[in-house]
């Protein structure tokens, strides 16, 4: 019958190196927490698993360039809280604002927003900063829209309202992405919601 260590190593392995970040958490279908953190301490002394911050685990890819073992996923990590501590979490929204092309700033820190609360984590030599944004935003995680939402948080209401940010994300989003705006509207901000019926529909919204 394998043991603890043998199938926490086989639920590790099967995501890949470098691919997934763990937590104790993620392992008591298969034991009692002192023993899943027992193997766990163990498994890192033996060089198995890497302990890339408190209570965070992964099975570290090699750098071929570095030579040595390659940092840690930063998402993996924040994603493991977020299953561990059963909140929502997504990249900051300067990022969002970025990808969508609103923005030519780029972070100058790594951070994300969540419903949990504000942290400061040390992960893998990197400092990650998590901030609290309440759950009406982080109700849009995993939604096709949810960028469009955060980039226009991050922008603020003046900056959003802007015809030039308004026509870029009209003529730019995908048919998809505006149906999912235009089903949650009334879930926004009230500032935002004018800003999303222009942006989602051109020729207006009924209220």
């Amino acid at each position: 019958m394998p043991s603890l260590v043998d199938k926490i190593m086989k639920r590790v392995q099967g995501h890949g190196r470098g691919q997934w970040v763990c937590t104790p958490k993620d392992f008591l279908d298969l034991g009692s927490r002192d023993a899943v953190d027992q193997v766990l301490s163990r498994l890192v002394k033996r060089g198995k698993l890497r302990r890339v911050g408190r209570g965070f685990y992964d099975l570290p890819r090699m750098s071929r360039a570095l030579k040595r073992p390659a940092p840690a996923n930063i998402d993996s990590v924040v994603f493991a809280l977020a299953r561990r501590d059963g909140v929502n979490v997504m990249p900051d929204g300067i990022v969002a604002a970025n990808g969508l092309g609103l923005t030519n700033a780029v972070p100058a820190k790594v951070s994300y927003v969540t419903n949990g609360p504000t942290r400061t984590l040390k992960i893998d030599g990197r400092t990650v900063h998590l901030r609290n944004r309440g759950n009406r935003l982080m109700s849009w995680n995993g939604r096709p829209g949810a960028p469009v939402v955060q980039a226009l948080d991050w922008l603020g209401q003046q900056a959003a309202a802007d015809p030039t940010i308004v026509d870029t994300l009209r003529v730019r989003l995908p048919d998809d992405v505006k149906a999912d705006l235009r089903k949650n509207i009334h879930s926004l901000s009230d500032w935002l919601i004018p800003i999303v019926k222009d942006i989602a529909s051109p020729e207006g919204l009924a209220a």
